[in-house]
């Protein structure tokens, strides 16, 4: 039987720049798997032993220069799962892998979609659409699957009412608005997957993964958005025992706009 295994996923907006931080979420929280979005760097110049310092051994990566990039950082061994284009742009959004009991880690970097909410005028929201559409397409093959299976990173969409500060005020803004979240909801229902950071806390209570660098006090007006999430298939679900939004970390020095998000799962 393997130990519990704890769970991160985080939208560390530029890998490099913020290592010091990623050292002291390590240190407070000892997760075995750290799954990041925005990790801002090529390959040729990912921060590889200094990662492997932290006592990840085994890191899988996917990176291009400047923006996007996603990373799978694991103390227990891993197998490449593959990636996938979706949205029709080649881009490094999505990268997985298997961990030793079989179980299978997504981690997905979807768009944010620009600031205008029409496909016909911005071109950035249009492909984040795309996106969700092929994440939907996928579904089916997804959870055909054997294998327990994770999908976890930054969707760039808070879908409950309960996930921003205020639900009249976003229906316009992009990341809450309802076209949005049917599609995020029809990538949930094809993909067979549950919420399992709702499992745990409550839908009625406020819950929130980033915060706008734009705030002059982002903890006085506490203006959020779960953009951030962790989700399983219906066998895993039963086994998440804890679920946890750091939320501290966005008042550290030099942080990202997006907290860590964790869970720990129970082996089976």
């Amino acid at each position: 039987m393997t130990d519990r295994l704890r769970l991160i996923t985080w939208n560390i907006n530029s890998l490099r720049l913020r290592m010091p931080l990623l050292s002291r979420v390590v240190e407070e929280t000892r997760p075995d798997v750290v799954c990041l979005q925005e990790t801002k760097v090529d390959d040729a110049n990912f921060p590889l032993e200094a990662v492997q310092a932290l006592g990840f051994a085994h890191v899988s990566f996917r990176g291009d220069k400047g923006y996007n990039g996603v990373a799978i950082l694991s103390k227990r061994p891993i197998e490449p799962a593959g990636h996938r284009f979706w949205g029709g742009v080649e881009d490094a959004r999505h990268i997985s892998a298997r961990l030793p009991d079989g179980m299978v880690v997504h981690n997905f970097y979807v768009p944010a979609g620009g600031d205008v909410p029409d496909p016909e005028v911005n071109p950035k929201f249009a492909h984040k659409l795309r996106f969700l559409d092929d994440l939907t397409a996928w579904g089916p093959e997804i959870a055909g699957s054997t294998a327990p299976r994770i999908m976890v990173g930054d969707l760039n969409i808070a879908p409950l009412e309960t996930d921003v500060w205020s639900h009249k005020q976003l229906l316009k803004v992009v990341s809450h608005t309802p076209v949005e979240v049917e599609k995020l909801d029809a990538v949930q229902a094809a993909g067979a997957w549950v919420d399992v950071v709702r499992q745990v806390i409550p839908p009625e209570q406020k819950l929130y993964s980033w915060w706008s660098y734009r705030a002059r006090d982002w903890a006085a007006a506490d203006r959020g958005r779960r953009l951030d999430h962790i989700w399983t298939d219906a066998t895993l679900a039963p086994r998440v025992r804890g679920a946890l939004v750091l939320k501290e970390a966005r008042g550290w020095e030099q942080p990202s706009d997006h907290v860590p998000v964790m869970v720990d799962i129970d082996p089976a």
